[in-house]
């Protein structure tokens, strides 16, 4: 059981996150969309297949009937069991593979409803893993609900494919919030 303990121990810190962030959105009236083009600085959490978690914090910039362009930087950790212990340290969870990446996303509207819309989201990214360049492109689905004041709680679906990384394909669910600007 203990070689768990730091899985565990993420996993329910970030339950805890996406919690606290479901009640402090859950306390606002949701209201209808504005139909105004409003930019946004969005922040989300992703859990990705096989053993990732990314962050992405993010400008988006939205256009006529909610298709918008979306320009982010994007950390992401691999994690893996520690060969020396036996299973998930400290050491093996944060300094076992890391990259960064700065993108940019066109995100057309495909779905539309009373307090929300989605998306169809594909873009290009560029970065490093701390030692060469890597490079790739995400494809996904996004959807928004609009929530009291120009603020937006969203998910996303979203699949990468990173050429020259140590994973190819990373593929997961990501929540995150909106804040207007």
């Amino acid at each position: 059981m203990r070689h768990l303990s730091i899985f565990r121990a993420a996993g329910n810190a970030m339950i805890a996150l996406l919690f606290m962030v479901m009640m402090a959105f859950g306390c606002q009236q949701a209201q209808a969309q504005s139909g105004s083009n409003v930019n946004h600085l969005q922040f989300s959490v992703a859990a990705l297949y096989e053993r990732g978690f990314d962050v992405t914090l993010g400008y988006d910039h939205e256009t006529k009937y909610h298709n918008s362009w979306e320009y982010f930087v994007n950390g992401y950790i691999k994690y893996d069991e520690d060969p020396e212990a036996g299973h998930i340290t400290k050491q093996s969870f944060w300094n076992n593979y890391r990259a960064w990446l700065l993108g940019i996303a066109y995100k057309p509207c495909i779905v539309r409803h009373r307090n929300g819309h989605g998306n169809f989201r594909f873009g290009l990214m560029g970065g490093s893993d701390t030692h060469r360049f890597i490079g790739g492109a995400t494809v996904g689905y996004e959807h928004s609900y609009a929530l009291r004041r120009g603020w937006e709680f969203f998910f996303q679906v979203k699949s990468d494919i990173v050429i020259r990384g140590e994973d190819l394909f990373r593929t997961g669910v990501a929540l995150g919030f909106k804040a207007p600007l």
